[in-house]
């Protein structure tokens, strides 16, 4: 709570606000200390015609009175009160009116991070703004076209390797030494496999998917419960309440990361935790590890641990790219860590909103 309330603090509305009410304030000071220097003073009496109960006719009239001096509110009297906060709201207003088109932009393009295919926003508002709004939508634009030719390239590229690959797979088979067909035929397989892997990354990113309650403590053990159908030691702990989620998304994510903990070790324990407004999902292995000089790097697309060009051991290097994608696309974040006792942890946080 202490956290959230420091940074509504830190918002561009707050800093107006309280620079308008801060010379709001000081001004109205200045101004009753002026009033009440200047004002208070004690004027000269006034002439003796004027005076109450003089009679010029008397030799001795009565002494001369000046009467009560005039009253004055306190500083924080009625008019003053009403004032201010007329004054107060003045700023108010005026700080949400400078501050709506930075907010504004701020969540298209939180928006724009999400999804692509979002909603450019609306030209409207002062000069400034309009023309911030303009550059943003253009912006927008350009970024949908780059995406879009880069996939259509990969995926056209991709296509047309596949029929060359699929007739040099069948004549292979003609080869007549056994050893040197079955060397050709693994690595027309795997260039194969990496196509197909490519196309799945490609789909991932542009797929927007809506966000939907999910039960994530069901999948996790879903997915448990397959890896040890398959001769796997997959074991869950913790608990998790449901998580509005891109449901395929998540189990994309998840599954990559328990693929990826089994390739390297037989044993993966996933470990939920939940409170705090954020969700933590760990896999845990005792694998060989990652060096913490290359815990980033295997995120990046295509890219092996080992040195080996052994799919079977090493994968094509998308699952990590994939699964990351998938938390930040959620709001969070996934990174490895050390196993207690030697392995690779990955842990994915996602928020709970």
């Amino acid at each position: 709570m202490k956290k959230r309330s420091l940074q509504l603090a830190d918002t561009l509305f707050a800093r107006l606000f309280g620079v308008f009410l801060l010379a709001i304030v000081v001004a109205h000071l200045l101004a009753f200390v002026w009033f009440e220097h200047y004002h208070h003073r004690d004027f000269p009496p006034p002439p003796p015609h004027e005076q109450a109960g003089f009679d010029p006719r008397e030799p001795h009239g009565p002494p001369p009175e000046f009467g009560p001096p005039p009253h004055h509110p306190p500083l924080l009297g009625g008019p003053f009160l009403f004032q201010l906060l007329a004054l107060v709201g003045a700023a108010w207003f005026g700080a949400r009116l400078l501050a709506r088109p930075v907010q504004r932009l701020g969540d298209a393009a939180r928006q724009l991070s999400d999804d692509l295919d979002s909603p450019p926003i609306p030209e409207t508002g002062p000069q400034e703004a309009k023309q911030a709004a303009q550059a943003f939508n253009r912006m927008r634009e350009r970024i949908r076209e780059q995406v879009q030719q880069r996939s259509r390239m990969l995926v056209a590229v991709s296509h047309d390797l596949r029929t060359p690959l699929s007739r040099l797979k069948l004549r292979v088979e003609e080869i007549d030494n056994p050893q040197l067909r079955t060397r050709i035929s693994q690595d027309l397989s795997e260039m194969i496999g990496m196509l197909d892997s490519t196309l799945h990354y490609l789909h991932q990113e542009r797929a927007s998917e809506p966000r939907q309650w999910l039960d994530v403590m069901a999948l996790v053990e879903s997915l448990a419960e397959d890896a040890c159908e398959h001769g796997a030691k997959v074991r869950v702990e913790g608990q998790c309440a449901p998580l509005k989620v891109q449901s395929m998304a998540l189990r994309s994510c998840l599954s990559n990361l328990l693929d990826n903990a089994l390739r390297y070790a037989g044993d993966v324990e996933f470990v939920l935790r939940d409170g705090g407004g954020r969700v933590e999902i760990r896999v845990q292995d005792h694998g060989p590890g990652i060096p913490a000089e290359m815990r980033e790097q295997v995120f990046e697309p295509f890219f092996r641990l080992e040195g080996s060009r052994n799919r079977n051991s090493g994968g094509v290097g998308l699952g990590l790219a994939i699964a990351r994608d998938a938390a930040r696309r959620h709001g969070g974040e996934l990174h490895f860590e050390e196993t207690p006792g030697g392995g690779a942890t990955a842990v994915l946080s996602l928020p709970r909103t």
